[in-house]
């Protein structure tokens, strides 16, 4: 789906408050309610919009240590089983195939110290992986949670 700069405007309202009113929306980028509406619609039915979440402070939920674990794994391996743990892991907020040094990336948060011990040492226990390299954030600079809507040049 091609955007042009009203829907970006619509977007960029979304992504600073997604529970923001329809009649409100309108009013922000001067264009009428039913305009608002359908436009939403499209972008939701043609999937640009994938869903609508509520952001949770991490800090606020009891896990103040962010970190992110870089994982080699044999080739000739049981994924399966490292799938499985990185699954059952709420500590881990994400996780990705990557390209590199490394086979595997993972976004963590968790507790303290010792929560992320634990964590590098059930990851070690799956027998595929072979190397783990963690690096603990000390300072966010900036997080995004979605790309910047952008209109499309036509």
């Amino acid at each position: 789906m091609t955007i042009d700069v009203i829907d970006a405007k619509i977007l960029e309202v979304l992504q600073e408050n997604a529970r923001i009113s329809y009649s409100e929306l309108s009013k922000r980028i001067n264009l009428s309610l039913s305009a608002v509406s359908d436009r939403l619609k499209k972008m939701e039915s043609s999937g640009l919009i994938s869903q609508y979440t509520a952001i949770l402070d991490p800090a606020a939920m009891g896990r103040e240590l962010k970190a992110y674990m870089m994982l080699n794994v044999d080739a000739s391996g049981d994924i399966e089983q490292l799938t499985k743990v990185i699954n059952e892991s709420d500590e881990i907020l994400e996780a990705y195939f990557v390209a590199g040094d490394f086979d595997y990336m993972l976004k963590i948060a968790t507790k303290n110290t010792a929560t992320l011990a634990e964590l590098v040492n059930r990851i070690k226990t799956v027998k595929s992986v072979q190397r783990t390299e963690t690096t603990i954030m000390l300072t966010e600079l900036k997080q995004r949670y979605s790309v910047p809507p952008i209109a499309n040049k036509l």
